[in-house]
C-alpha cells in the first residue's frame, strides 16, 4: 500500500485524506452494461473477489444500515440484524440508500457518506492485509486495510456474508 492519492476528489477520498489513512486508489473503466458492479471491479483490477468488498445498505428494525460483504458472497440479513442488535432485516429501498449516503448505486461507499449509518463489515475482511471498496463512483475502487476500514467507519466486524 503505498502513498494516499487525493486526486479522485470524492468524499470518500476527501476522509480518507482528512483522516490522514493510507490508501491506494484503483480506477477502471466502468462498463454499464456489467452485471455486477463488484465482480467488474475485482476482475478489471485482476484482485481475487474476496479481497473485494460491496458497500450495501440495509433497514434493520426501519433504521438504514451499512453491510460491507466480498463480492464473492451475499448478505446474510439475519446475520446483519443480529450483528447491529435488530431483530428483522431488509434491504433498503434504492432511492433512500442514494439518498442517506449520498451516492449512486454501484458506487456507495461506506467512507464519506452524507449522513453517517451504523456500519457492519464481514469479519472475513481480516483475513486479508488489504481489501478494496467503492471510492464513491463505479469504476474507483480504494484498496485499504480492513482495521482502517473499521476504525473510520465505527463497524462491528461480524460474520454477515453468505458465501
Amino acid at each position: 500500500m503505498a502513498k494516499k492519492k487525493t486526486s479522485a476528489g470524492t468524499p470518500a477520498t476527501t476522509a480518507l485524506t482528512a483522516a490522514g489513512t493510507a490508501f491506494t486508489l484503483h480506477a477502471y473503466e466502468h462498463d454499464p452494461a456489467a452485471p455486477s458492479y463488484g465482480e467488474e471491479a475485482a476482475q478489471a483490477l485482476g484482485v481475487d473477489p474476496a479481497r473485494v468488498f460491496k458497500t450495501l445498505v440495509a433497514s434493520v428494525d426501519g433504521g438504514l444500515t451499512v453491510a460491507v460483504v466480498p463480492v464473492s458472497a451475499t448478505l446474510d440479513l439475519k446475520a446483519l440484524a443480529a450483528a447491529v442488535g435488530g431483530k428483522r432485516a431488509a434491504m433498503a429501498d434504492p432511492a433512500a440508500a442514494e439518498r442517506a449516503t449520498g451516492y449512486v448505486l454501484g458506487g456507495i461507499s461506506p467512507l464519506g457518506q452524507r449522513k453517517r449509518l451504523p456500519t457492519a463489515l464481514d469479519a472475513s475482511a481480516s483475513e486479508h492485509a488489504t481489501i478494496c471498496v467503492s471510492a464513491g463512483r463505479r469504476g474507483l475502487e480504494v484498496e485499504l486495510s480492513p482495521g482502517d476500514l473499521a476504525t473510520l467507519t465505527d463497524a462491528v466486524l461480524a460474520p454477515i456474508a453468505r458465501f
